[in-house]
């Protein structure tokens, strides 16, 4: 899949892949802060493609092919905004706005910011702010200061995984090689310190639209299941989909059950 930019003057450029669905809806991915398009425009939007639906994956600014200014505050405020952007300059027909992790809380924001949306799909996103949640965020930061992306890779993804793609995957972990520290110039650190300061206290009651939420439970870092339950229970109009054999990164350990369950989401919202 062609990859396309928009750009943003000198503000930088965001890179994103868009299919238009053939009498579907469009599914508009929000990655996760160190995530990538890459992760949602192969197996994933294949199987929705053959359903008749559209996908618009993009990389916030900061990630991989979305150059941003040295400075640029990559915070909750800059993603929804540039969100906003790459929506009304594609204007995608019907759209669905799916997010993985935190990119599930700018997605609802989007929407709740007035991005036209027929639906919103939360992938591992529901979590309680407090103190634990900060401590977590502070502590990726400070693993990648020290070690880079390597040494978070090595330290979480056990707890992050499922256990079948942790053992297919564990001889690309944990090598010889030195740790390095994040370049502090680079955008995933812009990213992840700009994450630090998201706003979790979502107004769950004002999620008008249909909302599918998707857990997979052998998440081990962010998965409180008494949260999840109480802020489903605030979402006027909800559906739950909970994967006992997913963690954290569904997209990746359980693409074709992910693709499946986003396919039964579009088939009820009666577009």
């Amino acid at each position: 899949m062609a990859v396309s930019s928009l750009s943003l003057g000198k503000e930088g450029a965001i890179a994103y892949d868009y299919v238009a669905p053939a009498g579907g809806v469009t599914f508009v991915f929000f990655n996760a802060l160190t995530g990538d398009r890459a992760m949602w425009t192969g197996a994933i939007a294949n199987a929705l493609h053959a359903a008749g639906h559209g996908t618009l994956a993009w990389n916030m600014r900061g990630q991989a092919e979305s150059p941003f200014p040295l400075g640029t505050r990559l915070d909750e405020a800059t993603i929804i905004a540039d969100a906003q952007t790459l929506l009304a300059h594609i204007n995608p027909p019907r759209p669905v706005l799916v997010g993985l992790s935190i990119g599930g809380l700018f997605a609802a924001r989007t929407g709740l910011a007035g991005t036209e949306t027929v639906g919103l799909v939360l992938i591992n996103t529901l979590r309680r702010d407090g103190p634990r949640l900060s401590w977590i965020n502070a502590a990726i930061v400070r693993c990648a200061e020290v070690g880079g992306l390597e040494l978070f890779r090595d330290l979480f993804c056990p707890l992050l995984f499922n256990e079948a793609w942790l053992a297919e995957n564990r001889a690309g972990f944990l090598g010889e090689r030195p740790y390095t520290p994040i370049d502090r110039a680079s955008g995933h650190y812009a990213l992840l310190v700009g994450g630090g300061d998201a706003d979790w206290d979502l107004p769950y009651e004002d999620l008008h639209v249909p909302v599918l939420v998707v857990t997979g439970l052998q998440d081990r870092v962010f998965l409180d299941q008494d949260d999840v339950d109480a802020l489903v229970a605030r979402i006027p109009r909800v559906a739950r989909v909970d994967m006992a054999n997913a963690g954290h990164l569904l997209p990746a350990e359980r693409p074709k059950a992910l693709a499946d369950a986003l396919i039964d989401f579009a088939g009820g919202l009666g577009v």
